[in-house]
């Protein structure tokens, strides 16, 4: 079978493969459930969209190659897909950061806050081994996390372990945003199957350790901006509590691999975590701020921010939990890493990617890499997922030998 052929069946779906087709109702659909002006919607995108001038019905640029608009009709229907993303209102949560809500200048606190935090990057994600951790019968391992939060049922941190033949080796696996419980469980059986035993996080309020009330892991990534260098910073140091926990266990080659939010984590443990070999890194980009503002899937959030707060301005406060910072430090120099991203990727945009891996060796680092020509939810197809998963494997399984 032809690789067009194969992606053609990998995605085959009537609404996809219509030329012309018009979003128009897709458009008004999402802006009613995200509380958006259908206009705004189009703001992260316009080099996916044109306006017909006379009907206002939207379809897709004729300008791009029949491979490229497919990738692009595939990623816009899967983020189409979740009609649960909502608006958040805007706070600066100073109360998450160790502030007062009724400062009167709450931005020049966290400007303080975030220069503080990057400067003391290593004791600000800094952490002791658990002392509660717990494996039970189902391989589920829990411990408290020790960055507490708001919400009791996030404190208690979930990982699930993938025991395998070897004694030694093993790899963190930290999921994408709002990924379900047995979201990536394909790729751990896979790091299993070489050998090398998985323990995959479940990431602050998602899945096992949601807000109640809650549907999505809105506190990770919202316009709360002191929640979420909170939630991140949490995420860091729950995920060195993993690796002091496989330790313990007589591991001592030990890799991590993050996917998307997971890979911002990774890389940000990564340079703060002596005992980690390698990372592997699905998607990459530079500043959370800048994914957030230009990235499609994060759209409702940056709706609930641009009216309060730049793109500059946010850049600042939440750059203690982006890799650019830690890049042009220098402290990503001598690390193992292997980044893959995609060509047409709309939430993680190559522009952004490129960035990165130019100041990456600037700074004294020497990643590999690869570009597939696919989108962001487009990486789990055939046949992307099958090049990205024997890479990465590949370079994990010589990295942790």
């Amino acid at each position: 079978m032809s690789f067009r052929r194969q992606f053609q069946t990998a995605v085959s779906d009537g609404s996809f493969r219509r030329r012309g087709r018009s979003f128009s109702s897709d458009i008004k659909r999402l802006a009613t459930n995200a509380l958006l002006a259908p206009e705004e919607l189009l703001r992260p995108l316009p080099q996916l969209f044109r306006q017909d001038p006379r009907s206002g019905k939207l379809f897709l640029t004729p300008t791009m190659n029949w491979f490229e608009r497919r990738i692009r009709r595939y990623e816009h229907r899967r983020w189409s897909t979740d009609d649960n993303r909502r608006v958040q209102p805007f706070d600066w949560g100073l109360e998450h950061i160790d502030g007062d809500p009724s400062d009167p200048d709450p931005a020049a606190y966290v400007r303080k806050y975030a220069a503080w935090a990057i400067e003391n990057s290593r004791e600000w994600f800094a952490t002791t081994p658990a002392t509660d951790y717990r494996l039970d019968a189902d391989n589920v391992l829990t411990f408290t996390s020790s960055l507490p939060s708001l919400w009791p049922e996030n404190d208690t941190v979930h990982a699930r372990l993938f025991p395998g033949k070897s004694k030694d080796a093993a790899v963190l696996v930290l999921p994408n945003w709002n990924a379900k419980w047995h979201g990536q469980d394909a790729l751990c059986e896979w790091l299993q199957r070489l050998g090398i035993t998985a323990l995959k996080l479940s990431m602050p309020y998602h899945n096992r350790r949601m807000a109640k009330g809650h549907e999505r892991a809105d506190q990770l990534v919202g316009p709360n901006i002191g929640l979420t260098l909170h939630a991140n910073r949490q995420a860091v140091q729950d995920s060195r509590r993993c690796l002091r926990w496989l330790e313990q266990r007589g591991f001592t080659k030990l890799g991590i691999l993050g996917t998307s939010i997971g890979s911002s984590v990774g890389y940000i443990t990564l340079v703060h975590d002596e005992a980690l070999r390698a990372g592997g890194f699905f998607h990459v980009s530079t500043y959370f701020a800048d994914v957030v503002s230009q990235g499609m899937t994060t759209n409702h959030v940056w709706e609930g921010l641009r009216h309060h707060v730049s793109v500059e301005e946010l850049r600042e406060f939440w750059a203690p939990i982006s890799p650019m910072p830690y890049v042009e430090r220098g402290m990503g120099a001598g690390k193992n890493a292997f980044m893959v991203h995609g060509k047409y990727d709309p939430t993680f945009l190559p522009a952004l990617t490129a960035q990165m891996m130019d100041a990456l060796r600037r700074h004294g680092a020497a990643p590999k890499s690869v570009e597939l020509h696919c989108g962001h939810y487009s990486l789990e197809l055939a046949p992307f997922s099958y090049i990205a998963g024997y890479r990465m494997l590949t370079f994990l399984r010589s990295s942790l030998a």
